[in-house]
């Protein structure tokens, strides 16, 4: 029997090389090619360059995750009018991106009312079981994660670096909005606190831009204010300016306060939230699903001073805060 040869060759080194290279620049042209994921962003920003989508930016570059070839961003920012968020977020909604990034409760709210089934990591939020963003922390459900601002847990410790600061202070104001449950819970556990500090903290609640206004005329000198995190009104705004103008000392939530001329400041960071939140949209966009990644707490907690306004008050501010502190304005 005529035995049938085999047509098999050896393949020549230099040849094997030549398709193994071919096939690889195939597979890189192909991931060139790819359509980038794509990560809808809204906040009440001024500008795009929130420092929490800043912070996300470079948390997916150190994951490996590069705009315009691996992600794409459609960003949506209000300018500080809350009336065109619902209207932001379903332009993002609309646009099909494969996950929903919000700064603060406003934009996660907005983003959740439009869509059910788009993931959605949040950041800057205060308290995201008290505002009913998720079922819990540990367990969220749903189609929301992100990172928690700790608002209600740091408050007690404000009240007690004012103290700190301003030592002879036996009065502190909390104005708030009085629709703000995450607030009034904040308020609540500065009470908490204030017997042993020494202080009495008159709770003041308010409806109306008159009634914050009755509440700041009714600040007299030797008071200060515990400034909440957010409301209606422009509470905030108000409050750094009567501290400013009438020179009383204030803790405020943020840093960016301290920067307009706030006395202290004691919060997260933005810009690390959003660092921190990157891991979770690297994981989302990976095939994870929100509703089993736990909500975390913000990593960095930063202590700011405003070493000229506490010149302007009169306030000396003692070694041991100048040493703790993570942002020093002079």
């Amino acid at each position: 029997m005529r035995r049938v040869r085999s047509q098999w060759r050896p393949v020549p080194v230099a040849l094997a090389i030549a398709l193994v290279t071919c096939v690889g620049a195939m597979a890189g042209d192909a991931r060139q090619a790819a359509v980038p994921l794509r990560i809808g962003v809204l906040n009440d920003a001024f500008a795009a360059s929130h420092p929490a989508v800043e912070g996300l930016k470079a948390g997916l570059r150190e994951l490996g995750l590069e705009e315009g070839r691996d992600v794409a961003y459609e960003i949506r920012f209000t300018r500080g009018d809350p009336a065109l968020t619902p209207e932001y977020a379903a332009a993002i909604v609309n646009a099909k991106v494969d996950v929903i990034f919000t700064s603060n409760e406003a934009a996660t709210r907005s983003a959740m009312a439009s869509t059910t089934t788009i993931p959605i990591v949040f950041t800057l939020v205060r308290d995201p079981v008290a505002s009913k963003f998720v079922g819990s922390l540990a367990k969220p459900g749903g189609n929301a994660t992100g990172i928690s601002s700790l608002t209600t847990q740091l408050a007690a410790k404000r009240l007690e670096f004012l103290k700190e600061l301003a030592p002879k202070v036996r009065r502190v104001w909390a104005v708030f909005d009085a629709a703000d449950e995450v607030a009034a819970a904040a308020v609540a556990q500065a009470q908490a606190a204030a017997s042993q500090l020494e202080v009495q903290v008159v709770v003041r609640p308010v409806a109306s831009p008159d009634e914050l206004a009755r509440a700041i005329a009714e600040l007299r000198p030797g008071d200060a204010l515990l400034v909440p995190d957010g409301g209606r009104f422009d509470i905030v705004s108000a409050l750094l300016d009567a501290s400013i103008a009438a020179r009383f000392p204030a803790v405020f939530p943020a840093s960016l306060y301290v920067g307009y001329g706030g006395l202290v400041s004691y919060g997260s960071d933005y810009y690390a939230e959003g660092f921190q939140a990157a891991r979770l949209v690297e994981k989302i966009l990976h095939g994870a699903r929100p509703g089993s990644l736990p909500v975390e707490a913000a990593e960095r907690i930063d202590l700011a001073i405003n070493l000229e306004t506490a010149r302007r008050l009169g306030i000396g501010v003692p070694r041991q805060i100048l040493l703790r502190a993570d942002t020093i304005r002079r």
